[in-house]
């Protein structure tokens, strides 16, 4: 009877070939249709957001009195309130509420474009190419939404300084700067809860679709 060799027993059975559980296509169909489905999250996710901001402005136009905060402010300056002076302010905060709407609902129809150009059975390259221009709307999407919220702040500043010129008010030094330190210390407040937010709703899903991407990256380098 032959001795039996452990090590090269070991060696034999190191050197046979592992199959493995999933061939490239396979991956590559998972990965797909997972990828897919993170855009069809985030498209869901903006459709909400865009029908929650509909709802929300329609219940501040009945109101009608969103802008008292930001009078009240005003006439702690010394700003005489009068009717021209809440119509302007009105008119600001409506501009404001149709832009965010317009910007909002333009995403949604990007994100339902981009979704819908996604095929499970498509050239691997193509679809790597539209998961990034998919990655590049959202971080459109969010930056937009702060560039807004710079927007609406700075408008404010620019429509107190206007009034305050028209009314001919003098207002001390120490008054003004802690108008605008509070303007800025809000902004701040509002950019970080609005960065906040979207890194826990959009973030967890783009990581998903970031570590999908990077194994369709890899697949295609070994495959060229």
């Amino acid at each position: 009877m032959p001795e039996f060799d452990l090590d090269s027993f070991k060696k034999t059975w190191q050197e046979q070939p592992v199959k493995p559980k999933y061939d490239n296509n396979e991956i590559l169909k998972m990965l797909n249709k997972k990828s897919r489905n993170y855009m069809k999250y985030i498209f869901w996710i903006s459709v909400i957001e865009f029908l929650f901001f509909s709802v929300l402005g329609v219940f501040y136009l009945i109101q009608s009195n969103e802008s008292d905060s930001f009078l009240s402010i005003l006439e702690k300056m010394g700003v005489h309130k009068d009717s021209q002076l809440v119509a302007k302010l009105d008119k600001i905060y409506l501009i404001v509420k149709i832009l965010s709407l317009v910007v909002t609902g333009f995403f949604v129809l990007k994100f339902y474009q981009n979704y819908r150009k996604i095929k499970i059975e498509e050239d691997l390259k193509l679809f790597i190419i539209r998961i990034i221009t998919f990655k590049k709307t959202v971080n459109a999407f969010i930056l937009t939404n702060i560039g807004l919220l710079l927007v609406l702040m700075s408008a404010f500043i620019g429509f107190t300084f206007y009034i305050i010129n028209i009314q001919n008010i003098e207002v001390s030094n120490s008054t003004l700067i802690g108008f605008l330190v509070g303007i800025i210390i809000g902004t701040i407040l509002c950019v970080s809860l609005i960065w906040v937010y979207y890194r826990l709703v959009y973030g967890i899903i783009m990581s998903r679709l970031d570590k999908n991407l990077s194994q369709l990256k890899e697949i295609e380098s070994q495959e060229n």
